[in-house]
C-alpha cells in the first residue's frame, strides 16, 4: 500500500472512505435486531474496556436521549480498522497499550498506524520499537500525535531513526503533554547534534529518559544538559553506551550535563555505563552530586579509563544517603579507589547492591568491603573475575546469608571449598547463583546436592555450573537426584566452546528430574554429547514443559535430526 493509499483509509478530515468502510457499514445496516452485537466484542474486545457504547437498540425504536446514532457507528468502524490491523500483525487490540514491537513494520505500515490512532483516544502506551524499516518515515506517525495526547509511554528503540525524525518528533512533544517515558535507544541517529532537535518542547511531566547506544557526543551532552535543566519530574536518565559522551569539546559537552544535574532534584536513577567516563569527568560529575539527595542508583561501570579517579568521586558519595545500588565493574579500579570507597561504605546506609566484579584489585580487599558494609540489608554483592584470595573467600561467608544473589565466576579459588559458601547460606534466601569456571570438583557438586536436598535452595531461580568440566558424572547424578529445584527457572550445564563430554551416565537422573523443577524455562548444556536416542528423550521432555533447551549448535545434521522428538 503507497502512502496515497493509506491517506485514502483515513476515515477523517474529508478523505474518501476504502471500501473495507463502506462494507462494513452495510453490513451493520443488514444486520437484523436479535444478532446485533457491538463490533467491539466481535473483534474480541469489550465495549467496557474500549469505551466504545453498545448498540443495543431495535433498528425500529428511534436513538434514545442524546445518543449520536452515525458517530457511534464510524466509532465501531474506526475500532473495526484498529483491530484487523492489529491482527494482520498477530496483536490483540487494546484501547490503552499499542506493541507493536519486532513486527517488521514497513514505512507503508506505519502511515497506515498513524491514520488509525483518531480512533484510540485513550492510548497511554506506544511501543514501536525494533521495526529498523521505519526510520527516515517518522514524521508520517508524529504528525497525528495530537490524537493520542494522553500517550505517557513513547519507545522507539533501534528504528534507525534520523536526524529528521528526530527533529519531527522534538515539533510533535508539545503535542502530548503528559508524555512520562521517552525511550529512543539503540538509534545511532539520534547522536551528532541530531538530540538539539528535541530541545523545543520538553514534556513537562518527563520521568524517564532512555537514549542508551545513540552515538552521542560532547555536543550532544551539552544539548542534553540544557533539557535536563527544564524536566523538574525526571527521575530515570540513561545515556549507557556512548563512548563519545564525555569527551570534551569547546563550549561545553559533558560538564554541561553533569552541572545541570544540580537542577534534577527528583532523579533517582543515573546509568553512565560504557560513557567513557574520565577522572576529570568524574570531577565534573562529583560537584552535583550533593544536589542529588533522592538519588538510589548509581551506574558507573564499564569506563575503564576513570581508573585511579574514583577517590575524587568518593568523598562526595557520602550525600547520597539514599544511595541503594552502586555499580562499578569493569572499571579497572586501582587499590587507591576501593580504599576511598571502603572509607565512604558506612555512610552509604541505604545501600543493598555493589558490584565490584571484574576488578582484579577487589579480590584482594574483600574482607575490607564485608567489614565496611550494613550487612543485614545487603542483597548483592558480585565478585566474579576479582582474583579471589582464600581470606577474602572465607570474608565472602560472613556475607553469604544476607545475599539474595552469589556470583563467584572465574574464581579458581572456589573449587574444593564450595560448601563454605554454601554452608552459610540461610534457607529459603538465595535466589541466584552463580559459579561459572570456579574449578569444581566432584564432591563440590555432591555437597550442593545435600544442600538441595535440606530444602536451602527451595527459592534458587537461576543456576550456572558451566564451564566446570572437571565435576564428575557422580556428581551431577547426585545433583538431580537430589530434588529441591522447584522453582528454578535456568540452568546453566554448559562445557567451555573447547571441550566436549558425554553425560549419558547423568542424563537419566536429569530426566527424572525435570517433572520436580515445573518452574524452569532455560536449559544450557552445549558441549554435552549423547546418542539420538537420548537427545530425543531430553529434546521430548524439554518441549512437553516449554522448556528452552540450548545444546551445541555444531553437532553433525544427522545427529540433529535423529534427535528430533517424536510427534
Amino acid at each position: 500500500m503507497d502512502p496515497a493509499e493509506g491517506q485514502r483509509r483515513d476515515g477523517g478530515g474529508g478523505l474518501k472512505r476504502s471500501p473495507f468502510d463502506v462494507i462494513l457499514s452495510q453490513i451493520r445496516r443488514k444486520r437484523s435486531a436479535s444478532d446485533r452485537k457491538p463490533l467491539g466484542r466481535f473483534l474480541s474486545r469489550t465495549s467496557d474496556r474500549t469505551g466504545i457504547p453498545e448498540d443495543a437498540e431495535p433498528e425500529g425504536r428511534g436513538p434514545s436521549p442524546g445518543a449520536s446514532g452515525p458517530a457511534d457507528s464510524e466509532r465501531d468502524v474506526g475500532w473495526g480498522r484498529v483491530s484487523v490491523f492489529l491482527q494482520k500483525l498477530g496483536k490483540k487490540a487494546d484501547s490503552r497499550t499499542l506493541s507493536l514491537s519486532h513486527c517488521d513494520l514497513t514505512a507503508t505500515d506505519l502511515l497506515e498506524l498513524a491514520s488509525l490512532l483518531q480512533f484510540l483516544p485513550q492510548l497511554e502506551e506506544m511501543d514501536v520499537s525494533w521495526n529498523e524499516l521505519i526510520g527516515g518515515s517518522l514524521p508520517a506517525l508524529t504528525s497525528h500525535l495530537q490524537h493520542v495526547g494522553g500517550i505517557r509511554t513513547l519507545r522507539l528503540c533501534s528504528c534507525r531513526l534520523s536526524a529528521e525524525d528526530v527533529a519531527a518528533l522534538g515539533e510533535a512533544l508539545g503535542c502530548v503533554p503528559h508524555l512520562e517515558v521517552l525511550d529512543l535507544s539503540w538509534n545511532s541517529g539520534v547522536g551528532g547534534g541530531a538530540l538539539q532537535g528535541l530541545l523545543g518542547r520538553p514534556p513537562p511531566l518527563l520521568r524517564e529518559l532512555h537514549l542508551v547506544a545513540g552515538q552521542l557526543s560532547a555536543a550532544d551532552a551539552a544539548a542534553l544538559g540544557r533539557m535536563v535543566s527544564v524536566l523538574p519530574k525526571l527521575c530515570l536518565l540513561d545515556v549507557s553506551c556512548n563512548p563519545q559522551l564525555s569527551q570534551e569539546v569547546d563550549g561545553g559537552g559533558f560538564g554541561e550535563l553533569a552541572a545541570s544535574l544540580s537542577h534534577a532534584a527528583s532523579l533517582t536513577t543515573l546509568w553512565l555505563q560504557a560513557c567513557g567516563l574520565t577522572p576529570g569527568r568524574l570531577r565534573d560529575l562529583s560537584g552535583s552530586l550533593r544536589c542529588l539527595p533522592s538519588l538510589r542508583d548509581l551506574d558507573l561501570s564499564c569506563n575503564k579509563h576513570l581508573s585511579g579517579g574514583l577517590e575524587r568521586l568518593a568523598s562526595h558519595l557520602a550525600h547520597l544517603t539514599h544511595l541503594e545500588v552502586l555499580d562499578l565493574h569493569l572499571c579497572c579500579l586501582t587499590p587507591a579507589d576501593l580504599e576511598a570507597l571502603i572509607q565512604v561504605l558506612p555512610s552509604l546506609t541505604a545501600l543493598v547492591e555493589l558490584d565490584v566484579s571484574s576488578n582484579k584489585e577487589a579480590g584482594g580487599v574483600v574482607h575490607q568491603l564485608v567489614s565496611a558494609l550494613q550487612l543485614t540489608q545487603m542483597r548483592r554483592l558480585p565478585l566474579s573475575s576479582c582474583r579471589l584470595s582464600q581470606e577474602s573467600f572465607t570474608a565472602l561467608a560472613l556475607a553469604a546469608p544476607y545475599l539474595r544473589s552469589l556470583d563467584v565466576s572465574w574464581c579458581k579459588v572456589v573449587g574444593g571449598r564450595l560448601p563454605l559458601l554454601l554452608d552459610a547460606l540461610q534457607p529459603s534466601v538465595i535466589l541466584e547463583l552463580r559459579l561459572c569456571s570456579c574449578d569444581l570438583i566432584t564432591s563440590d557438586l555432591r555437597h550442593l546436592a545435600d544442600v538441595c536436598h535440606r530444602g536451602c535452595l527451595s527459592s534458587l531461580r537461576v543456576l550456572d555450573l558451566s564451564y566446570n568440566g572437571s565435576v564428575g558424572d557422580a556428581g551431577w547424578s547426585a545433583l538431580f537426584a537430589a530434588g529441591g529445584l522447584g522453582s528454578l527457572e535456568e540452568a546453566d550445564l554448559s562445557l567451555r566452546p573447547s571441550t566436549s563430554a558425554s553425560c549419558s551416565a547423568w542424563l537419566p537422573a536429569l530426566l527424572l528430574a525435570l517433572p520436580r523443577m515445573p518452574a524452569l524455562a532455560r536449559l544450557a548444556m552445549r558441549r554435552w554429547s549423547a546418542g539420538p536416542q537420548e537427545w530425543r528423550q531430553l529434546k521430548y521432555g524439554a518441549k512437553s514443559r516449554n522448556v528452552q533447551l540450548e545444546l551445541d549448535q555444531n553437532l553433525p545434521e544427522s545427529e540433529w535430526k535423529a534427535a528430533e522428538p517424536e510427534e
